[in-house]
C-alpha cells in the first residue's frame, strides 16, 4: 500500500492568517502531497515566548480557519515533546509514531537560507524532502540545489501574524486577512488586545 504523503508546515500561527492558508492549500493542492498538516509549535527556539498566545488558543484558531479544508490537518505534536522543540526531534517522533506516512517539510525561502543553523539539518536533509516557497528579498542559498530540496512559486501575500497582532491593539478591523471564523473568535476574546 502506497504510503501517504503529508507535508509538515511549522508555525507559531500567531494568529493564523490567509496566506498562511494558501501557502498550506497551494502545497496540498498543486505538487504531489496528499495532504498538509500545520503544525502549531508551542515555543520556537529561535523566538520570544512573550508574544505567543497561549498555545490551544492557536490551535484553536488553526482548527477554526481549515475546517473546510479537508486536505490541511491541525497539529497539536509539538505540545507534548520535551521544550523547546526541534524539528528533527518533531519528524523522528511523527516517523515512530506513523510509519504509513512520508513526511515533508515545507518552509519558506527565508528558512532555508539559516537551515544549516538547525540541530542536526544534516540529519533532515537526508532522510526528508524538503518543499520551499520562494519569498521576496530572500536567497535561497548554497543548499537550493541539494537533491533534497524542491523550490515552489506559491502564490504569496504581504501579511504576517506581526502586523494582525499590532492591528488588533491600536483598534484596526483584521477582516479578511484572516478567516471569518477566527475573525469572529478573535473580535470577541481578550486575545492580542
Amino acid at each position: 500500500m502506497k504510503k501517504k504523503k503529508v507535508g509538515l508546515f511549522f508555525g507559531s500561527f500567531n494568529p493564523v492568517h490567509v496566506g498562511h492558508l494558501i501557502i498550506g492549500n497551494y502545497m496540498a493542492t498543486q505538487t504531489d502531497l496528499d495532504e498538509v498538516w500545520l503544525v502549531v509549535s508551542p515555543q520556537n527556539p529561535l523566538k520570544k515566548k512573550s508574544t505567543l498566545a497561549r498555545d490551544f488558543d492557536r490551535l484553536h484558531l488553526v482548527r477554526l480557519a481549515i475546517e473546510d479544508c479537508p486536505n490541511l490537518k491541525a497539529s497539536n505534536i509539538e505540545f507534548d515533546l520535551p521544550k523547546p522543540s526541534y524539528t528533527i526531534d518533531t519528524l523522528t517522533y511523527l516517523n515512530e509514531a506513523h510509519p504509513d506516512k512520508d513526511f515533508v517539510l515545507i518552509m519558506g525561502g527565508d528558512n532555508l537560507g539559516t537551515l544549516h543553523k538547525w540541530k542536526n539539518y544534516e540529519q533532515i536533509l537526508k532522510y526528508y524532502q524538503i518543499y520551499v516557497y520562494q519569498r521576496p528579498n530572500y536567497e535561497l542559498g548554497d543548499l537550493a540545489t541539494h537533491p533534497a530540496i524542491k523550490i515552489f512559486e506559491a502564490p504569496l501575500m504581504q501579511i504576517s501574524a506581526s502586523y494582525i497582532r499590532k492591528c488588533i491593539r491600536e483598534g484596526h478591523s483584521i477582516q479578511y486577512v484572516v478567516t471569518q471564523p477566527v475573525f469572529e473568535y478573535i473580535a470577541s476574546s481578550s486575545m492580542y488586545k
